[in-house]
């Protein structure tokens, strides 16, 4: 896996927020959100090519599914329209397929999601039951973890102790639906699915022909999903 750079998804965030501050000072009636979630993530792996670790050859890299937890912060720009940030921290193994049909958990690791998020919120806003929709772009953090001894049929290699795996930084989407429950006010619960697909590696695809415009290589892109089933309690001020 490769290293990559965010600053283009840093850009975009900083345009979200001044869109979010112009219209929150333009409305005399804008709200704040703040919610924290705890859920279930679903997660998949992505195939790689066969690299011999010493105690075998694996072929795959799967993120285990898990608890994880986060937060995020809303502008209520209209009653309907949120424009806001997503943080999502996924506590995980990092388990890998070899190829003689065995599994090892390589490491612990976390996979951490940044994103700026726009919803669409149905409904009039004194309505106690809404749905919603929201999609953003940011990136996914796969944190570095301490590997975990080898199987003890004998590798051919002595992994020294501490040894960490390597972190990554990719650009991915969120995508998601859920319910908004309003008690009060002030304070609400949501229940939601979110799908993130984060970009991992491109493939090499053949060739494509176009006739007049000639050929050229192509690409088949390999994404880690998560699938994430998560409550949140939030507050509104």
């Amino acid at each position: 896996m490769r290293q990559s750079t965010s600053w283009k998804v840093m850009a975009l965030w900083a345009m979200a927020f001044v869109v979010a501050g112009s219209v929150a000072m333009a409305q005399d009636d804008t709200k704040i959100e703040v919610g924290v979630n705890f859920g279930y993530t679903l997660s998949e792996g992505v195939d790689i090519n066969p690299t011999n670790l010493g105690f075998g050859t694996i072929d795959k890299v799967n993120p285990t599914s898990s608890f994880s937890w986060g937060f995020n912060v809303d502008y209520l720009a209209t009653p309907n329209f949120a424009i806001g940030f997503l943080w999502d921290d996924q506590q995980n193994d990092l388990n890998v397929d070899l190829e003689d049909g065995n599994k090892f958990d390589l490491a612990k690791n976390h996979t951490y999601n940044y994103h700026g998020v726009f919803t669409y919120i149905v409904g009039e806003p004194d309505t106690a039951v809404r749905p919603y929709f929201f999609g953003g772009l940011g990136a996914t953090h796969l944190s570095g973890g301490e590997v975990n001894t080898p199987p003890l049929a004998t590798p051919l290699i002595v992994v020294p102790a501490g040894t960490e795996t390597g972190s990554e930084t990719q650009f991915s989407t969120t995508w998601g639906a859920g319910v908004r429950l309003m008690p009060s006010n002030r304070v609400g619960v949501k229940l939601e699915m979110r799908w993130t697909p984060t970009y991992i590696k491109t493939d090499p695809g053949g060739w494509w022909c176009g006739g007049y415009w000639g050929c050229w290589p192509v690409g088949d892109s390999d994404y880690s999903n998560q699938l994430k089933m998560a409550g949140t309690v939030f507050f509104a001020f």
